[in-house]
Parts: C-alpha cells; sequence; structure tokens
C-alpha cells in the first residue's frame, strides 16, 4: 500500500499518516475501503503495532478514518459524498475516552479474556444459593404483582444490621436502605450530600463510575493520591490548607484498582481530618465480603457519625441482582429514601428476598471461605507472572480482586487495551481510573480472570514489540 522509508528524519508515524492521506486524497482508498488491520499493516510494513495504532488513530482524529466495533478501521465516508438520506456509518473514536471504554467493557462481555473486568466468574459466585433461593421463593408463592417497601425487604435489612454487629458497625434495621447496587447507592448519597460547584475529595486512581456520577451532578473533583499502605495523608492536608471539600467519597479497604489496604492509624487520622475540616466521609466497602482479616473500618470506629457506609451483594453473590445498601445515622435515611422514591420509587422485593435467601443460607459462609482461598492462590500466581514479564506491582494484598502494575516500556495502556481487544482481550487501562485522565503504564488485572496463557503470550508479545520499537529495530 505504501513505501516507508525508516532511513529519512520524518517519523514512520507521519510517513504513514502523510501516505494514507495521499491515497485517500486521490481517491485510490475510496470512501468506505477498508484498511488492513493494524498487525496486517505492521506485518506488511516491517513496523511495530504501536506505530500503526498511533497513525490510525491520528487519522481518525483528521476525520479521515472511522473505527467500526469488531469490523475494523475504513475510510470515512464524507457529508459530500454522500447520496441524498443515506445514513452515516456506524463509528467510534479509538482515542481514549473513559466513559466509551467503560460502556464497552458491558458491551463486549462476551469477549473470551476479561482480565480487565470487574466482576467475578459466574463459577466464582454464590449460584447454589442462588438457585435454593430460587426455588424457595418460588414454592413460597411470593407475590410479584405489587411494588417492594420504600427502605427495602425488611428481612434483609435485618439481616445486614447483624452482619454489619460482626464487623463491629452497631446500627438497626431502621439505618439500613436497600438500593440498586452500589451505584445506586453513592448516586444517592451524592445528590443528597452535594450541590453544583461543591468540592469533593476521591481516591486517586479511584472509581470511574463515581467519577462520571460527580461530574454529572456538576461537582469539582479532586484526587487524594493513594499508596501501597492506603492514603498519602500530607498530600491530602496540603489540600484540604487550600479547598473545602464537602465530602470524601473512599474506599479504604482492597480500594479498586490499586486493592491497597488503610491502616488503622490511617483510618484514625482520616475521622480527625473529616471533623477537623467539617467534611463527611461516604465509606464505599463493597470488598468487604472478600477480606478475610478482621480489620477495622471507618465505620467500626465512627459508628457511622459523620460517616455514610455503602457495601452491595453483587461482588459475591451475583452482578445481576443488584442488591446493595446505605448505612447512616437516623436522620439522614429518611432524606435517601425519598430520595430512592423520586429517581426510582422503590427497590426490587423480588432481587432483595433472593439476597436474603443466599446470605442466610447454611453454605454461604462456606462459599466465602473457599471465595476468599480461591482469590488468595489468584494473586498468588497473577503476582508471578506478572513479575515474570518484568512488571512493578503496586501492592500485594492477597486478597481482594485486583493487582495494579506497571511495564517499564509500556507508557500508554489504553493503546495497549485497543491492541488486546482486537485479539478478544479485555484490558482494564490505567486511564480509566484516574481523576485527570492521561496516559499511563498502569493497568488493573481482575486476578481471577487471568489465568488463561493466552493474555501472557499477547503481554510478552507486546513488550517485545515495544522493546524492539524503542530501539529502532
Amino acid at each position: 500500500m505504501l513505501i516507508l522509508h525508516p532511513e529519512q528524519p520524518t517519523s514512520l508515524v507521519n510517513q504513514i499518516v502523510e501516505g494514507l492521506r495521499g491515497l485517500i486524497g486521490t481517491q485510490k482508498l475510496k470512501a468506505d475501503s477498508k484498511l488492513p488491520s493494524i498487525r496486517a499493516f505492521a506485518a506488511a510494513h516491517g513496523v511495530s503495532v504501536f506505530t500503526v495504532v498511533e497513525a490510525y488513530d491520528r487519522l481518525v482524529a483528521q476525520g479521515l478514518l472511522v473505527s467500526r466495533a469488531n469490523a475494523g478501521f475504513f475510510v470515512k465516508r464524507r457529508s459530500d459524498d454522500m447520496a441524498p438520506g443515506t445514513p452515516a456509518a456506524p463509528q467510534d473514536d479509538p482515542r481514549f475516552d473513559a466513559r466509551w471504554y467503560l460502556q464497552q467493557i458491558f458491551e463486549n462481555r462476551h469477549l473470551p479474556l476479561k482480565p480487565g473486568c470487574g466482576w467475578l466468574p459466574h463459577d466464582w459466585l454464590f449460584e447454589d444459593g442462588m438457585r435454593r433461593s430460587l426455588r424457595t421463593l418460588a414454592a413460597g408463592g411470593t407475590d410479584i404483582g405489587g411494588y417492594g417497601l420504600p427502605f427495602g425487604h425488611m428481612a434483609l435489612r435485618m439481616a445486614i444490621a447483624e452482619s454489619l454487629s460482626e464487623r463491629q458497625i452497631v446500627v438497626e434495621a431502621n439505618q439500613v436502605l436497600l438500593t440498586q447496587g452500589s451505584s445506586q447507592a453513592l448516586d444517592l448519597v451524592a445528590r443528597q450530600l452535594l450541590k453544583p460547584g461543591d468540592e469533593v475529595l476521591v481516591d486517586d486512581p479511584g472509581y470511574p463510575n463515581l467519577m462520571f456520577m460527580l461530574r454529572f451532578l456538576g461537582v469539582h473533583i479532586i484526587g487524594v493520591p493513594r499508596t501501597p499502605t492506603g492514603y498519602d495523608l500530607p498530600a491530602l492536608e496540603a489540600l484540604l490548607a487550600v479547598h473545602r471539600p464537602k465530602a470524601f467519597f473512599t474506599q479504604p479497604r482492597l480500594q479498586s484498582p490499586t486493592c491497597s489496604l488503610a491502616s488503622m492509624p490511617q483510618l484514625v487520622r482520616l475521622l480527625q481530618l473529616a471533623q477537623e475540616h467539617q467534611f463527611a466521609l461516604v465509606e464505599n466497602d463493597i470488598y468487604a465480603d472478600m477480606d478475610a482479616s478482621s480489620r477495622p473500618s471507618l465505620a467500626s470506629l465512627s459508628q457511622l457519625r459523620q460517616l455514610i457506609y455503602v457495601s452491595s451483594f453483587s461482588k459475591t453473590i451475583s452482578p445481576n441482582i443488584r442488591v446493595g445498601y446505605v448505612a447512616a445515622e437516623p436522620g439522614l435515611m429518611e432524606k435517601l429514601a425519598q430520595l430512592k422514591m423520586v429517581s426510582g420509587l422503590t427497590s426490587s422485593d423480588i432481587t432483595e428476598r433472593l439476597a436474603f435467601g443466599a446470605v442466610t443460607d447454611g453454605r454461604w459462609r462456606k462459599h466465602l471461605k473457599s471465595l476468599r482461598d480461591r482469590l488468595a492462590q489468584a494473586h498468588a500466581s497473577v503476582a508471578r507472572q506478572l513479575e515474570a514479564l518484568g512488571f512493578e506491582l503496586f501492592h500485594e494484598p492477597a486478597a481482594g480482586l485486583y493487582l495494579w502494575a506497571r511495564h517499564p516500556d509500556i507508557t500508554d495502556t489504553a493503546e495497549l487495551s485497543r491492541l488486546a481487544a482486537v485479539e478478544g482481550i479485555m484490558l482494564g487501562p490505567g486511564q480509566l481510573f484516574l481523576v485527570n485522565p492521561r496516559p499511563t503504564g498502569w493497568l488493573r488485572f481482575n486476578v481471577a480472570f487471568s489465568g488463561d496463557e493466552r493474555i501472557w503470550r499477547f503481554l510478552e508479545r507486546s513488550i517485545e514489540e515495544r522493546k524492539s520499537d524503542l530501539s529502532g529495530d
């Protein structure tokens, strides 16, 4: 297609861009023509796949190419090339966009390899317990014709209160509000606490869904750096010297994406800072059931004073049941329940009853122990494989879902993730989790989905190609 000249001072990327621009401009490449795949182009012209990715990206940005999901790159049909009434070809801009990428994660769950996803494999979930709960509901003639209660199914709320007491969090059932997963819980809390223009603290890197939701509310997000041992407290104190946040949304335990754990002294100091600077703490503890250690939480230390606690059953029972909850002081619960009713009426009584049946099943605790053991084994195996390829590990918790890692020869994991998707691999690029997205070498690995050798062969090949590209070979 093109003749490239590596000996010339013009970079190979620019040579490809200008060469394809010329072919498109002279219509030697006509509208809707399909270009060779990234790997095919790289092999045919003796260049690295990273060079081709950058060139194709630039042509997309210039409006000359489009990327079509699961199809490849095509010459873009310009408006003056179209006959009247001709619909525009579907297109995706492959330049990294966190919201777009997050949507693709859920729309492309069919990808055979998912080391970047945020859930457990189906055979790691409590499927047997769910089936038994379903059979019990069916046999009991559950009413499916009405609405649930505003606060949610009472029996489950009582079970949650009892479970929280085992974690040293003393609450009554009337302090528990059931929601459609933890995402709705966080949304209700944010809308209750914040108004447009407010400043709010979040973990950085942190939870992308939360960041999107907060930005949608019009608040100013301030990132608090995570460290392998929890929080960068000097950085937090420096931020508090110049900002007046209304709240801090945080995951002290097995945080996503780093899986770091905040120590007891850090939790105590964070509570002190919240009191001194008068901001609310919102503790997202959705990975608590994956933690074998009986460690303190912000909620157990504060007993919900100036703190709101959020958790969910979606990670350990099944993502499909979408049952989460909020626990807080009684005075706040009525306001949150009213917001819940305004935004979506009641949550699903059926799924709440299913969750209740699962968590009161005699094998629930055995399931959690087995899950924790499997995760610990997966952590050890995946950590050693990453190190063998030269990755640096942020932290090794031996619990939870994730490992956060980077390789010195990979500077843009968004680019790597696009290449991986072509080969049926869903990666978790670091940009997705940053408060201020930028190219980064960090990747989030879900250890439960990282056992397939094809993932490691892809990473090894990509690293070698990158090294070759950097050396100029």
